[in-house]
């Protein structure tokens, strides 16, 4: 094709395609198609809503903390200034290589990549990850391998390390034979508690307010905990008794980016656990009660996003090897995940569209994802 296409959010609730020139292949690189884009309904929609703080405040990458713009320009040279446009966002593509100058891909392959939504993309082999998807999975499965299955993977990983303090090589080593409580049934949720149960779980019970979503995760094979009907903490450590004084969860999966969910998390937890945090909070959690459970039972949070893996463990662990538990739980589970998760595949051209009703509450997903050939 003669130009690519890429989304850009202008402003809250304003979402386009804008047309971008594809000049000639550079020697080194390949060049991908868009098959599948798939649309992560926490960050993505964050920068649509306008509730993303890097929209707000800037991110210093050396000193890792956020803070607020001072002056005329940035305080980072070379880093932007937050605010619109958005000109890139999204991290789970999956693209049909149809040009390569590169022996470390071949034309034909099909690649998970998380080069943002657009309609084609051309890769650097030596800068950007590229997973190359293998014969016999659908490649619309493709959207979880290069990072969303690598978060969920790396929230077992540190469920695995927390019980393991040594060198970490079974990824399920924190949660085989436990009692797992996963908060939040979105996809994440929903995936790690795929990944939990696949790990050999005793059990893994998912808290959710919302009926849908409870019933995909008994669909999955998982147990659904209406976080509306009844305490879900009470429930649980009725149900899950380890000694005198000693009841819940062994360990917590949080999914879901709410004061609430954290809150509940730390509610079902036994005394000593650990709370594993895959959620992104982009209005923080100030509902969040420190001075009760986290203080009384002596309990741990540790936040897992896909930036790094348990200290000590980056020698045993990278994202290519939480791709590679991702490949190999869709190659056994890929048919369950497809039937109830993706629940929406959507043609390139109304993206814009149903972004915004989503944002705007006007429309409801789990997992949506644009295609270059929906069905």
């Amino acid at each position: 094709m003669a130009e690519v296409l890429r989304l850009q959010v202008d402003a809250p609730g304003r979402v386009r395609w804008v047309a971008e020139e594809r000049g000639e292949l550079a020697e080194g690189r390949f060049r991908v198609d868009t098959v599948h884009s798939g649309l992560s309904t926490g960050t993505d929609l964050s920068f649509v809503k306008g509730t993303n703080p890097s929209l707000h405040r800037r991110f210093d990458p050396e000193l890792r903390i956020f803070e607020d713009v001072v002056g005329e320009g940035p305080v980072t040279p070379g880093v932007p200034l937050p605010g619109y446009p958005v000109e890139r966002f999204g991290y789970m593509q999956v693209g049909r290589v149809v040009e390569s100058r590169t022996p470390a891909v071949e034309a034909g392959a099909m690649v998970a990549m998380t080069y943002g939504h657009r309609t084609g993309h051309d890769a650097d082999p030596l800068a950007e990850r590229f997973v190359p998807l293998p014969e016999g999975l659908d490649p619309l499965l493709g959207v979880y391998v290069a990072q969303m299955g690598p978060i969920c993977a790396n929230g077992l990983l540190h469920a695995a390390a927390d019980v393991d303090r040594g060198a970490v090589t079974d990824l399920g080593a924190g949660v085989r034979g436990r009692r797992v409580a996963v908060v939040g049934a979105g996809v994440v949720g929903l995936l790690c508690g795929v990944f939990a149960q696949a790990h050999g779980a005793s059990e893994v019970a998912v808290v959710d307010p919302t009926a849908s979503r409870l019933a995909v995760a008994e669909a999955l094979g998982l147990t659904p905990v209406d976080g509306t009907a009844e305490d879900p903490a009470r429930l649980l450590k009725t149900r899950w008794r380890h000694g005198p004084g000693d009841r819940g969860a062994d360990v917590v999966l949080q999914c879901r980016g709410q004061a609430w969910a954290l809150a509940t998390a730390l509610r079902l937890l036994r005394p000593q656990g650990t709370v594993v945090d895959l959620a992104f909070y982009p209005g923080g959690a100030g509902e969040v009660r420190l001075g009760e459970e986290f203080h009384h039972n002596g309990l741990s949070l540790v936040c897992a996003q896909i930036g790094r893996v348990p200290r000590g463990l980056a020698h045993l662990w990278d994202r290519e090897r939480l791709s590679a538990e991702t490949v190999a739980l869709l190659a056994e589970h890929g048919d369950a995940v497809r039937k109830h998760l993706v629940t929406h595949v959507v043609a390139f051209e109304d993206a814009p569209r149903r972004i915004v009703e989503l944002a705007e509450g006007r429309r409801e997903t789990l997992q949506t994802v644009f295609s270059a050939t929906p069905p």
